[in-house]
Formats: structure tokens, sequence, C-alpha cells
């Protein structure tokens, strides 16, 4: 997805001088042939192929087989432990994933005795050190066989096995392959057991296939865990069957307004249902006492003076309180708490306890020990942010409390774990997604300061809390909070690169920690994200690989007349886009070598809010629209793709796209080729 800005910012300047253009982030290199005012672009050479070094989270062992490759027929199938419905479930996963791509059939079928083709997914011979979710993945020259001591390690297994496959296995329309797997063994398992990621729904309402996609996104760097924060000052999500307008009152607005929204039941159990299906648990959390002017609004009767506040639509915290001392409110919580367990089946219930700063410190504790039983009561163990950590009695068995201080010592914390809790840590300063990654981002928040992908990935979960062990530690997760992120694209834009670099804390042993090494396995993880549409922060920090996918042509590798290459602007492909001259008569023109047929071209661009950019699109000189439509996108960095149908040539063909209208065309950022 690319990165979509509110309407107003504004585009480049046209045609600004060589000095002030962003040369430094392009890796190519521009040649201006004088007089001619055309701009030949060498682009720097594609990214090799995938190889066991590039693998994210970093494996606790990989030896490669030099000189060895697996190359996956059109013919070939997956094969599964015979009698496990659980091993299937994980080949049908996988044969899906691999048909979108590679247009093969891949039947799933029950292994053979001995498998000597395909790809196998086996609860047989995997070493012992895998444990409960960790595999062990051979690839020779005739066969990829994954092996695990469970269903969850099996598709911890095939997460790996995507990143060994070219990029384009990730492309959901058939690309030509090959499909090549490099030779070795992997044998790995995960250093902790929590490995989580947090999205915000209370602050800006994501609808469930918007959660859908981010559990897709954070399966294949093995998170497990997805903690949904559900209420806030600023809405309610959770349909409660007994306090109904919870949901249609307190889950009517959202930060900055706008309608808000809410899950049903049903759309919450067919959430916990998809990320079942990729061994990720959604954590539920309410809020409290703290955060609950969503429910306070919905209900009267929760306020100690009995006046119901009207829905807050802003973003400061610490105002609002359920009124400790009343006895209704525990039947409130009591209510809330076993509807929610009744629909989760995973193990915990998250109940906040943060930046209550509006309860006295005697009733936050009063309530909290009361509360944390009500928890225990429905089968559930306790979750909550560290705060809870200072309530004094019912240290609840197994209870887990998550740190987001920016500090590396917590009395707080250190008490709970001596009486038992696990940690989960989550500092703001190196964890939360929504912080900005420098002062020039374009979302997000800065009290805890910015974040690059290096300071999110430089500490060490096992010794950064003084007087927490590496025991007491369950895992780590990484928190985004919406305040300013309202889309698809500002979550994956936010989570990417940074997510990658929390899972690998959480999962990959600490002796293979070495930041120099993950910048370039993070790198090349690059093309995968173009293929999969995801809009990525591109640090500077990170050395991007350049492949790009089959049949795609960046136009800043293009010939480029009255035009100019950027990388100004947020969620393109490759290494920049064209800028068009303010004239009709600018182009950008490409060489295609393809088969003789007609093919699909796509033309992906952004066209800010202008009404109309038409362009005259040409295949060999011959006019294939006079006038195609580029209607406004609504920001600079907002990427659509306009699609018409042309046939190729056998050979070469230049395929060129000129404005016609007297201010120019749109950013071009490539086009594709498809059959």
């Amino acid at each position: 997805m690319s990165l979509s800005l509110p309407s107003g910012t504004p585009r480049t300047t046209r045609l600004r001088p060589l000095a002030r253009r962003a040369l430094a982030r392009l890796a190519s290199v521009l040649l201006l042939a004088g007089g001619t005012g055309l701009v030949a672009v060498t682009s720097a050479p594609p990214a090799s192929a995938a190889s066991i070094a590039d693998i994210v989270p970093a494996p606790a062992s990989a030896q490669p087989s030099a000189g060895v490759t697996y190359t996956l027929p059109s013919g070939a199938g997956v094969f599964t432990q015979a009698g496990s419905a659980a091993a299937a479930d994980v080949g049908a996963y996988l044969a899906a994933l691999l048909r979108r791509s590679t247009g093969y059939a891949l039947p799933v079928s029950p292994a053979p005795s001995s498998p000597s083709s395909g790809i196998s997914l086996l609860l047989t011979g995997a070493d012992p050190a895998v444990g409960a979710q960790g595999y062990q993945l051979d690839v020779t020259a005739t066969s990829v066989i994954i092996r695990a001591q469970t269903a969850n390690g099996l598709f911890n297994g095939v997460q790996t096995l995507r990143q060994l496959l070219p990029a384009d296995v990730e492309s959901t329309t058939v690309r030509p392959g090959p499909w090549v797997v490099p030779g070795g063994r992997v044998v790995d398992h995960p250093r902790f057991a929590y490995r989580g990621a947090m999205l915000d729904v209370a602050r800006h309402f994501h609808p469930v296939a918007t959660v859908k996609q981010y559990i897709d996104r954070i399966a294949l760097y093995k998170i497990n865990y997805l903690h949904l924060h559900l209420s806030d000052d600023q809405g309610w999500r959770i349909v409660i069957d007994g306090w109904p307008r919870l949901a249609t009152y307190g889950g009517s607005t959202q930060v900055g307004g706008g309608a808000g929204g809410y899950y049903t039941k049903a759309q919450y159990q067919d959430i916990v249902a998809y990320a079942a299906q990729r061994y990720v648990t959604i954590v539920p959390e309410i809020d409290m006492p703290g955060h609950t002017n969503a429910a306070l609004a919905s209900y009267a009767e929760l306020n100690c003076d009995g006046v119901a506040p009207p829905l807050y639509t802003g973003t400061n915290v610490g105002f609002s309180s359920l009124c400790t001392t009343k006895e209704n409110t525990y039947t409130f919580v009591a209510n809330v708490l076993t509807e929610l367990a009744a629909i989760t089946p995973g193990p915990y219930l998250h109940i906040g306890g943060d930046e209550a700063s509006s309860t006295p410190a005697a009733q936050y504790a009063a309530f909290m020990n009361r509360v944390q039983p009500l928890v225990t009561g429905t089968g559930k163990t306790v979750m909550g942010w560290h705060q809870m950590g200072m309530s004094a009695v019912n240290h609840s068995p197994g209870r887990v409390v998550q740190y987001w201080g920016t500090t590396t010592s917590d009395s707080a914390v250190t008490t709970a774990v001596s009486r038992g809790a696990k940690v989960v840590l989550s500092p703001a300063n190196k964890a939360y997604l929504d912080m900005k990654y420098n002062s020039s981002t374009p979302l997000g928040l800065n009290w805890a300061g910015y974040i690059e992908v290096q300071t999110a990935y430089e500490w060490n979960p096992g010794a950064y809390l003084g007087g927490v062990p590496e025991s007491a530690v369950l895992g780590v997760e990484a928190p985004l909070w919406t305040e300013t992120i309202v889309t698809e694209d500002h979550i994956e834009y936010m989570a990417f690169p940074r997510l990658p670099a929390i899972a690998e804390l959480g999962w990959s042993p600490w002796s293979t920690h070495d930041w120099n090494a993950f910048r370039v396995r993070l790198g090349a993880q690059a093309p995968r994200w173009t293929v999969m549409g995801i809009g990525f922060y591109r640090s500077t920090q990170v050395p991007w690989s350049t492949g790009t996918p089959a049949g795609r042509y960046e136009a800043e590798n293009a010939t480029i007349s009255r035009g100019v290459v950027e990388s100004n602007h947020a969620g393109y492909s490759g290494t920049g886009f064209v800028n068009y001259d303010n004239a009709s008569g600018a182009y950008v023109q490409w060489t295609v070598t393809a088969a003789a047929g007609p093919v699909t071209l796509r033309l992906r661009y952004a066209n800010g809010t202008t009404a109309d950019r038409p362009m005259t699109i040409t295949v060999n000189g011959a006019t294939v629209a006079t006038a195609m439509s580029f209607p406004g996108t609504g920001a600079w960095t907002t990427w659509q793709t306009g699609t018409l149908t042309a046939n190729l040539a056998a050979g070469t063909n230049t395929i060129r796209a000129t404005a016609t209208t007297a201010n120019g065309g749109p950013n071009v950022d490539y086009l594709e080729v498809q059959p």
C-alpha cells in the first residue's frame, strides 16, 4: 500500500535544479544527454536470488549448500503428515499462497513414507531443539521438506520458505518464475514465546479487512500475538450484549470526529479465527479504570455523579475514570470480561491500567485488586500495562505486566516480577511504532523520541530492565497507537521496516544480533514488500535492494523526455518516480521484451488533487489510447493504477506514455506488463 496523506500535501516544484533533487536516495546514475532533452537512466543491478543468509528474523542455525537449488516444477505437489488435519491445513495455506503467483495446481495430499519430490510438511524427524514453535527446513535439488513437532512449527517453517522463494511469490497474479529455492538446512526456534504486535482500533477504528491484512503482514515475520486495544476515551469497539450502548453510542466516533465503528461479536470471532489459522493469538484489551470516556458517555451510572460526559474526539489522556467506589462498576466490569472471554480462545485478557491519573492511588489499587480475580474467574490470565504492578494484594497466578516506559528500571515491574509476574517489553522509545522516524515523518508522535530502524533494533529484551532477569521476560510487543493513523496505508508505513526489527528481537537468539548484518537482510526484503504493495518507509540507514518483480518496468529506468526523476514522496516503487514537465508532449518510454500477443498494461501513478491529466499511450508507435484518463488521486503520495490492454510483437517493443495537456502528466511510478 502507498502512504496516503491529506489532500493538501503540496506536490514537488517541477523541474527543480539538480542541486535540489534528492539524488542521494537514488541508486541510479542520471546521464543527461546534452541538447536532446532526454534523460537516460542506468539502474543498479537487480537483486540477487534469495539466500538463506537473508532470512528475517535470523534463524538459530542456517547452513547453505553451495551450488544446490530446488526449482519448483509445474507438476509439484504439497505433501502433509498423514493423519494430521492441522498439518493438512498448513499445507492448504501454503498451496493457496503459491497458486496465486505460480499458476500451478499444487494439489495437497498425504505425504508418502519417504518424500522425494515437491514440498513436504512433516511432524516427524525434526531436530529436538526446535521445540513447540520451531522447525527444520531442508532444501535439496529434488525436494523441500519442513519438519516440526507441531503444526505451529510447520507454519513458521512455511514463512521462512516464502522468504527463500523469489519475491514474486507474493504476487496475487500469475508471474513467470522460475521458482528457485536455495539449498541448505535451517534449524530454527524462538528466543521468546511471546512475540506481539498491538493495533489500537479505539483512537481510529480500523475495519475487519484492515485487521486481517495486518495479521497477514505480521505472520510473515513470525509474530504470534496481536493485541487489539478495543476501548479508550475516543471509542468502544466491541459489542457487549448486556451493555449495548457501549458500541452503538460509545463507538460512534473517533479522534477528530467521524463515524467511528465497532465489531460485532461475529466480526470479532471472524478476526480471531483468521488469526488462529495463521497461528496468531488475539489479545483483547479493555482499558480501565482510566481511558474510559467512551464507556462513561454511554452509561451515566458508571460515573460517580451519575452524569454522562459528552463523547470525546481529542487526544489528551488521564482525565477519565470509572467510579471505583460504586458496586455497579464491578458488575459492569464482570459482564464485559465474561462476554469477552467467551469469544476469546486465547489465554489473556488485557485490562489496561495505564495513565489513570484521575483515579486516586488507593482507589486504583483497590480497583485492580478486585478486577484481577474477575479475569481469572473467566479462566483467563491477567495482562495489563506495567502500572498494574502497583496493586498490592491480588497478584494473580502467571499475570503479565506490559512495560511501556522509557527508562531501564521500574519499581512496579520489579515488584511484580518478585511476586511471580512475567513481563512483555514494549519500551515506548524503542518499540512504539507510532513514534516518528525523524522530524520529517508526516505521521505519528514524538513524545517518546524519534525511532529510526537502528533504534528499534539496538536493545536486548533479555537484559533491558534492571532487576528483571531474562527468565522473567515472556517476550516483546510493538504497539501501534492510532491518534494519527487513519488508513491501512498509514499502518504499513509506520510498521515497516520497524516491525521486522522487533520481530527479530523476539525470535532470534541474541548471538545472531548484529545491526550491520540485519540492515542488509532487512534491505533484501524491499522487493518482497513492493510486490505485496506495502508502502514502507525507506530509511537511509538501510541498503534497500533494487530488485524489481518480473514484468515491472520502473519509470526511473525508462527514456524520459521533459521529466525529472524524483524520490521525495512516500510509497513509490524502486528507486524513484518520474515527475513530468508542466507541458504537453513530455513522455516516459519503456523498452519491453515479450512474446507476441495480448497483454495488460498497468501504469502506476499519483496525480494530487488535479481532476485529470490524460496521456496518450502508444505501443511501437501505434496509438493504443489517445487520451487515457488519469484522474486525481487526492495526494502526491497516493498511488493508483490505470489499466488497458494492448498487443505486443515478439521481441523488443516500445511503450510510451505522453502528456497531452498543458499541465503535463501525473507522477509516474512504473509500468507493469502482464500476459
